[in-house]
């Protein structure tokens, strides 16, 4: 199936000018926009008239620019491009049903395979934000599917796919989209720094520890080279995030201080809400569980305003932990049993972080006998998921429970795979 283009380019200063103020709407410099094949001399040559690019490189900018390709290269709209674009309109001001409605409207109008594709990509990012990732993925592959695409070729449709196979626990076919997209962006810093960042994430939830620090050493060198804020705090939150993972709480709190310093300024609430989120489950770690009390109350009406269910949930779950951590059990133990039947089977690490919560809850209420019950579910549900430190715990605190009841037999045994487990990653997890 081949897509079908706009079949003529308007005079090439009106191109020009209508490029020029898509891109200085969008907020970006001609550096920023050029990619292989169009460098940012060639942009300001067309710019100003003095070029009349080909099709392919059209397509492209406008891709880049959220605009769509028929208005650049003449100057008209058609139907379904307005659907799209007041689509993406809607998503950025939060009106997820309007933009929904917006792309089913376009998808039902769309008669060639760039503008299917596109209505199917944002139908696909909509259903990753509302929480439902395996729905995401199917309209993610049939995007791709129509446009006879690779992943690389689409970086926000990619970045996606590759999320919406993270969240559901399928790390390796995640892996490899981001692989291709950091190889494909070698030669452009921001989106090179864009997905090795997420590869670094995907790297590290998969325990791969060792292949994530190669992977965001590389970004932080790249990066030295990138002023725009949100690259940087990216780099940050990758390192903090892998700091955190290997048990440098002390390190990963530097990091994340530093993220949070850097969006400050940029005032995007949403992702100042997760590192928030991040700061205070690095402080419930330091052993500072009112700090992190303060900075969840912080920011939760941040995240309740804009965040996906998911993102709430498992924001919640870091309330139950510092909960607990303050000796609250009873409170922390009704929260975490809300959150595990919230979040059921499909995101395993996080119920089973949640049945841990419940586990250490009835344990310090005294009540052995259902603490070890909850425990043994949290340790079905962790090892659903590559190594985390999340097991090694719930391992541990196990093993010590059954000690105390005189089983030192199963106890050894968990201890074992405890061990087992962080022998496996390379290092010690806790």
């Amino acid at each position: 199936m081949t897509r079908k283009k706009s079949t003529h380019v308007d005079d090439p200063v009106a191109v020009g000018q209508r490029l020029k103020e898509a891109r200085e709407r969008a907020g970006l410099s001609q550096r920023r926009l050029a990619f292989d094949g169009c460098s940012p001399a060639y942009i300001s040559r067309v710019e100003a008239g003095n070029r009349i690019p080909s099709l392919q490189v059209i397509a492209e900018l406008a891709a880049r620019l959220g605009i769509s390709d028929s208005w650049l290269a003449t100057g008209k709209e058609n139907r379904v491009a307005t659907l799209l674009r007041d689509a993406e309109i809607a998503l950025r001001l939060d009106d997820v049903d309007e933009a929904r409605r917006l792309y089913s409207g376009a998808l039902d109008e769309a008669d060639d395979a760039t503008s299917r594709s596109s209505a199917l990509e944002g139908l696909a990012g909509i259903a990753l934000r509302s929480g439902n990732p395996r729905r995401a993925i199917s309209l993610a592959e049939e995007a791709l599917s129509v446009s006879e695409d690779r992943p690389e070729e689409r970086p926000s449709l990619a970045e996606c796919l590759a999320r919406a196979h993270a969240g559901i626990g399928e790390l390796a076919p995640a892996i490899a989209v981001l692989e291709r997209c950091v190889e494909r962006f070698a030669n452009d810093p921001v989106q090179f720094v864009r997905f090795s960042v997420l590869l670094g994430a995907a790297l590290t939830d998969a325990g791969d520890f060792a292949h994530a620090e190669r992977v965001i050493g590389g970004a932080l060198a790249r990066g030295r080279e990138i002023a725009d804020p949100y690259t940087r705090a990216r780099l940050y939150w990758s390192e903090s995030r892998l700091l955190q993972e290997q048990g440098r709480h002390e390190a990963a709190e530097g990091y994340a201080r530093k993220t949070l310093e850097t969006l400050r300024a940029t005032e995007d609430e949403y992702a100042i809400a997760h590192v928030l989120q991040m700061l205070a489950h690095i402080n419930i770690d330091l052993g500072r569980p009112g700090d992190a009390l303060e900075l969840l109350r912080e920011g939760r009406p941040k995240i309740e305003a804009v965040g996906t269910p998911l993102e709430i949930t498992q924001y919640r779950l870091e309330e139950a932990r510092a909960l607990a951590a303050l000796g609250e059990h009873e409170e922390a133990a009704a929260l975490a049993m809300e959150l595990t039947q919230s979040l059921g089977d499909a995101h395993p690490l996080d119920t089973g972080r949640a049945y841990l919560v419940l586990a250490q809850a009835h344990a310090a209420l005294d009540d052995r006998a259902r603490a070890a019950e909850v425990y043994e579910l949290a340790i079905e549900l962790l090892e659903r998921r590559p190594a985390s430190r999340h097991v090694v715990t719930a391992y541990k605190e196990f093993a010590a429970l059954l000690k105390e009841q005189g089983d030192a037999e199963r106890a050894l045994e968990l201890l074992e795979r405890a061990l087992g487990v962080q022998e496996r990653v390379g290092r010690r997890l806790s």
